[in-house]
């Protein structure tokens, strides 16, 4: 009977350490990155009253040992890291992980580790957890990242610059028509105008005029000539000759389907009367006519005049104003000036066992020495989850089963007072003999 009663106590305590389980479970529903955990019993030693006889053949048989529980204890409380649905948020620093893998953070000085993925920046630019930890990856060193040195803290720094581009390369397409008027009759020859903007090493604008003169053709070919023009009207190159072949409307001359404007002739430009402030690249500029089956190429077939500057490769001095993460961490900045640029690449982290994994607080984990050391390395690789932006991974905790928990919890603790209450009776039915 006293057995029973401190089979009793036992099932007491295990059952209110269910509930307690089951209690933060509940109470962590809506905690962002949260894990869910399950509390796992397992008996007590049993005590043998009789041991296990063997049997002879032909004379007796073999007995199974007899033994009496001494209660429940409570085995293990075990950490689920199922994957938790997804909310949008739109915020450019919120991160989910979508399968295996955590964040690295530091945490003053000590690793830890997150499935929880609302960030923010601070005034220094570092992307911190609510707490203050220091998210942990590579940052970019000239628009470039490279994984294979030491994390870092990363930072995104607000205003961030990068350096203009100088052009190098103009594209051109359209139709120059090759039945426009050569000036060999009575009516001038015709010419075609196109503009563009096109930057210095300083990141200044200027304004180029590339003008298209048809002249008398020659055998086979329908022939321009194609000259440049600063923004004070001076002719700073030219004129080069553009030849079609007749037969097919095709760029016959120049073979490269390139026109170039030296650097030297660049550096006459003029605008306002004075040379502007920075230079050119020394290859100078490519009028680049496109390639020979381009859909966006420059052709001279008959009829419609089309001719245009299509893009160029420069770009004035960008400011950071926006930002995103691919699939595989990488944080690329979208810039003003229409650039975008890599400025780091979130690390993660992977485990042997990350049930083995032990929770510090603040939605923090730390290694220990059943979780396997930290498998560092970007997202997709080495078993490693997906990375999406705008994006939080919400609690994986089911409430319809913990309510279940809840009940079974609730009815095992209701079932083991009962043992207590029904062996205290049978003692004072013993006790009531002497009477």
């Amino acid at each position: 009977m006293l057995r029973s009663m401190f089979a009793g106590v036992s099932g007491l305590r295990s059952h209110q350490v269910m509930m307690d389980v089951v209690g933060n479970n509940i109470a962590n529903v809506n905690t962002v990155g949260y894990k869910s955990s399950g509390a796992i019993f397992s008996d007590v030693l049993s005590q043998t009253v009789r041991g296990a006889g063997l049997g002879s053949l032909g004379t007796a048989g073999g007995s199974n040992p007899s033994q009496i529980g001494l209660g429940v204890r409570l085995q293990a409380i075990q950490m689920s890291f199922s994957q938790g649905a997804t909310q949008l948020t739109g915020r450019s620093t919120d991160f989910a992980i979508q399968g295996d893998g955590l964040f690295v953070v530091d945490v003053a000085g000590t690793q830890a580790f997150a499935r929880a993925g609302s960030f923010s920046l601070d005034s220094l630019g570092q992307l911190t957890t609510p707490e203050g930890g220091l998210v942990q990856g590579w940052g970019a060193v000239g628009g470039l990242v490279n994984t294979n040195s030491s994390i870092t803290s990363l930072r995104i720094p607000v205003g961030q610059t990068i350096p203009a581009d100088t052009t190098n390369t103009v594209n051109i397409g359209g139709n120059l028509p090759s039945n426009a008027e050569d000036g060999s009759g009575t009516l001038p020859a015709a010419v075609i105008s196109s503009s563009i903007n096109v930057y210095n090493s300083l990141g200044t604008a200027i304004p180029l005029r590339v003008d298209y003169t048809k002249v008398p053709n020659t055998a086979g070919n329908v022939d321009w000539q194609v000259s440049a023009f600063d923004p004070d009207g001076n002719q700073i190159a030219g004129p080069l000759t553009l030849r079609f072949n007749q037969a097919d409307g095709e760029i016959g001359t120049p073979a490269t389907r390139i026109l170039n404007i030296s650097t030297a002739q660049l550096a006459t430009i003029q605008v306002g009367g004075t040379t502007p402030a920075g230079g050119f690249d020394a290859s100078g500029i490519d009028l680049n006519l496109g390639t020979a089956t381009g859909a966006d190429r420059l052709t001279g077939a008959s009829g419609t005049s089309s001719v245009t500057a299509l893009s160029q490769d420069g770009a004035p001095i960008g400011t950071l104003v926006s930002f995103g993460v691919s699939q595989e961490g990488l944080i690329s900045g979208v810039f003003n000036n229409g650039k975008n640029q890599q400025l780091g690449q979130i690390a993660m982290a992977n485990f042997s066992n990350p049930g083995g994994l032990e929770k510090t607080g603040g939605s923090l984990y730390r290694a220990t020495v059943n979780s396997g050391n930290a498998q560092i390395g970007t997202a997709g690789t080495g078993g490693r989850g997906t990375m999406s932006g705008g994006t939080v991974e919400m609690s994986n905790v089911d409430l319809a089963a913990e309510f279940t928990n809840l009940i079974v919890a609730q009815r095992g603790f209701q079932a083991n007072s009962r043992i207590i209450t029904a062996s205290d009776e049978i003692l004072q039915d013993l006790v009531n003999m002497k009477r």
